[in-house]
């Protein structure tokens, strides 16, 4: 049995207390990777961004809103896993100053400061041991999988993973999807368009034998 750690669906940085900076993640995709890794008997840690969807009922779930609370999250189950798949569309940045209430429209543009938010994937990797560290690459619909190719194995390279799952934003929201996984060894592997739950098994599985393969090497 292997202890897997998932994030998924978006983060939410508020601006004041209705007011905030997101994306369109639906969480499908990690509660997908959640629902395949329960199948084949895993431990799950599911970090879940504020989504509609219902997480699997046997993941030890928890629920964050915005990138600190995921990161604080994913640092708390860390140690107990074995493989992390981080699925979560952390948003960039967060504003410096949360304001209070509902501030009053303004006829002006109000000036936003924005800070950069941890890159949460990046500060585990550096300390992952014999875990694997899978990253997630989305590029724009407009790109083409050639384009999100090389930006994934240059995010693959630079964060130090294991694996990146490469695929682009005509993805989101949707129950079917198509990927290409990249391996740190040079390997390359299209997953045509097909049901995330596929997609999902498969990256499991690809994710379950590099772990193997760490330990066999040790």
């Amino acid at each position: 049995m292997v202890g897997i750690l998932i994030t998924a669906g978006p983060t939410r940085e508020y601006l004041d207390d209705v007011r905030f900076l997101s994306n369109g993640s639906s969480g499908r995709m990690g509660s997908a990777l959640a629902e395949a890794a329960l199948a084949d008997s895993h431990t799950v840690y599911l970090v879940l961004g504020p989504v509609e969807l219902s997480p699997p009922a046997l993941a030890t779930v928890c629920s964050v809103t915005s990138a600190l609370e995921m990161q604080a999250a994913a640092e708390h189950w860390f140690p107990q896993c074995d493989i992390v798949l981080a699925a979560a569309a952390v948003a960039d940045f967060r504003p410096l100053v949360r304001q209070a209430g509902k501030p009053p429209r303004q006829n002006a543009a109000p000036s936003l400061q924005l800070v950069p938010n941890p890159d949460i994937i990046a500060g585990l990797a550096v300390r992952k041991g014999s875990r694997v560290m899978v990253g997630f690459a989305l590029e724009s619909a407009a790109a083409s999988m050639a384009q999100a190719v090389a930006r994934g194995r240059e995010k693959l390279e630079r964060k130090q993973l294991d694996l990146v799952v490469c695929n682009r934003s005509d993805a989101i929201g949707m129950q079917a999807s198509e990927a290409v996984l990249l391996f740190a060894d040079g390997r390359q592997v299209t997953l045509t368009m097909q049901n995330k739950s596929m997609t999902a098994a498969a990256i499991v599985r690809a994710s379950v034998s590099l772990w193997q393969q760490k330990l066999r090497a040790l």
